[in-house]
């Protein structure tokens, strides 16, 4: 059986990364098309778009989106629309994918990196389950304008939208709740809902939705509160669900918890487990081109894409389990660096991961 994977490197350190990652699913022998193409800035350079048709095309009809980062501070002065960002919220409107599976989980080898003391990280692991086409990034109206009232009248203001319907709320909670039953059984639902006619629609829904799962416990938590348990008590937290701009800002906060956003995967799914597939860091174009990058976060995302979208798996944990014997063995990129380890580029790391794939 062929899998076709639309691979888009993207920007800055997006092909180092991509190089790596692609490196490690070539060494596994199996029977992988992969179809590479422009997307973000580099798409913009070449064809006058983030996005082109072509790229949209291929994603459409692929199996699966290995997708590395956009984004460069050359590209800014561009209207919004042909932003390199704009690639992946087109990408994830098109394709319908809602649900955003982060995994935060702290590598024994790796509690001396994270920003927290080993005792508040050891054995860490969260899933942060965002909903991801809807909330304040998607909804309408939008813009600028006249102020018509308020303090200013007359001043200009900028405006979104947060919104959500009673569907979107359901099938994220569904996605969460089922995650919960494989793992420990408790869901966090994190809103605002003490200030927010949208949250408070978002706890009314989850908690309908919960009595599904009677097998699972809910709990419900503020947004400004979850912000500070992620710091103080972040075992107590096993499944995260929240909305869109929540857990955009949530899974960059507990990236760090595990040594570094170089570490942290995530999965975008839609409702026939096509999936788009990317690390969670930014493109940072400071350090593109010096073969320094940390390439795990692209290599275990291409290892949720085994698990997720082809039911692999077997394979998605022989590579999970590469990465933890190179780890365990003191090999690290210059962010997870410490005392006592051998430090090396990106590519010498993804050919360690190939190495100890066996």
């Amino acid at each position: 059986m062929t899998r076709k994977i639309a691979v888009l490197p993207g920007d800055g350190i997006g092909p180092e990364i991509m190089d790596q990652a692609v490196k490690v699913l070539k060494a596994l022998g199996e029977d992988f098309e992969m179809e590479f193409a422009d997307v973000g800035g580099v798409a913009y350079a070449h064809h006058g778009h983030p996005l082109p048709q072509a790229t949209l095309d291929l994603a459409k009809a692929a199996d699966a989106v290995l997708f590395g980062a956009v984004g460069d501070f050359k590209y800014d002065h561009l209207e919004r629309a042909l932003r390199p960002e704009q690639a992946i919220l087109g990408l994830r409107k098109a394709l319908g994918l809602f649900a955003n599976l982060r995994p935060a989980k702290c590598f024994a080898e790796l509690t001396q990196a994270s920003t927290l003391r080993p005792e508040f990280v050891s054995g860490l692991d969260i899933l942060i389950v965002r909903e991801l086409t809807g909330d304040i990034y998607f909804g309408t109206p939008r813009g600028r304008r006249q102020a018509p009232d308020g303090h200013f009248p007359g001043a200009l203001e900028a405006f979104d939208t947060m919104r959500y319907t009673v569907p979107e709320i359901e099938r994220i909670a569904h996605v969460a709740f089922e995650a919960a039953r494989k793992r420990g059984r408790k869901v966090t639902s994190v809103d605002k809902a003490n200030v927010l006619e949208t949250s408070q629609l978002w706890r009314d829904t989850v908690t309908e939705v919960a009595k599904n799962y009677p097998d699972v416990t809910l709990e419900h938590m503020y947004v400004d509160n979850a912000a500070m348990q992620l710091v103080r008590a972040p075992k107590a937290l096993d499944v995260v669900l929240t909305g869109n701009i929540f857990g955009d800002i949530l899974s960059d906060e507990a990236s760090m918890l595990t040594g570094s956003i170089g570490m942290l995967a995530s999965a975008s799914l839609n409702d026939k487990k096509q999936g788009l597939y990317e690390p969670s860091h930014g493109s940072a174009p400071d350090i593109a081109g010096k073969n320094i990058a940390n390439p795990l976060a692209t290599i275990l995302s291409a290892a949720m894409m085994l698990r997720y979208s082809f039911d692999m798996n077997e394979e998605a944990d022989r590579i999970e389990a590469a990465v933890q014997k190179v780890l365990s063995e003191g090999i690290r990129t210059g962010d997870i660096m410490s005392e006592g380890c051998r430090k090396v580029s990106c590519s010498e790391m993804g050919d360690a991961v190939v190495a100890a794939l066996g």
